[in-house]
């Protein structure tokens, strides 16, 4: 979509171009790579790294979350500037997705637990890859406006949706 904006259109880019771009990505080819050597070594390797993930990786993502969280508290000021219409997006998008995912979830017959994860995954906000990625992909996209959108307006709200969720779920499994 951000492809089709007036302001992007004179710019050529190939669908091979960002396929290869988005593979090449650093942190897409550290993952491949990782899912690869995962792959390779099987759970003899992930024995010898259980040290790295158990201690390291909890202690960088319990910072790296209070950094996004940080920056959030600092930038909300640019989402209220910005207008109604991207807090009220942030508050309704995530409930259609929210209503796409059960809808799938029992079109593919999935269990109780397994669509409500589905639905939360449909309905919620990337924390984490989207950020960085959005930086790197779309520079002049302002992180002002969408990090705080997704951890502040997006996360809370999924949080206090999840009993809604789990009611649409059980209503329609026990409807068919």
């Amino acid at each position: 979509m951000y492809r089709l904006s007036p302001s992007i259109k004179s710019m050529k880019l190939s669908t091979l171009a960002i396929f290869k771009s988005t593979l090449t990505n650093g942190s897409v080819f550290l993952l491949l790579g990782s899912l690869f050597i995962g792959f390779i070594t099987g759970k003899n390797g992930v024995a010898s790294l259980r040290p790295f993930y158990d201690i390291i990786f909890s202690g960088m993502l319990s910072l790296f979350l209070l950094d996004m969280g940080l920056v959030t508290d600092k930038r909300l000021n640019e989402v209220k500037k910005a207008g109604f219409f991207l807090v009220l997006f942030a508050l309704v998008m995530p409930f259609f997705n929210a209503l796409t995912g059960i809808l799938l979830s029992n079109l593919l017959g999935f269990s109780t637990g397994d669509a409500l994860l589905f639905t939360v995954l449909c309905a919620c906000a990337s924390y984490i890859a989207v950020p960085a990625a959005m930086r790197f992909s779309i520079p002049e996209a302002n992180p002002g406006l969408y990090v705080p959108m997704a951890l502040a307006i997006t996360f809370p709200l999924n949080i206090i949706m999840l009993p809604f969720y789990l009611f649409i779920i059980h209503a329609l499994q026990d409807a068919l």
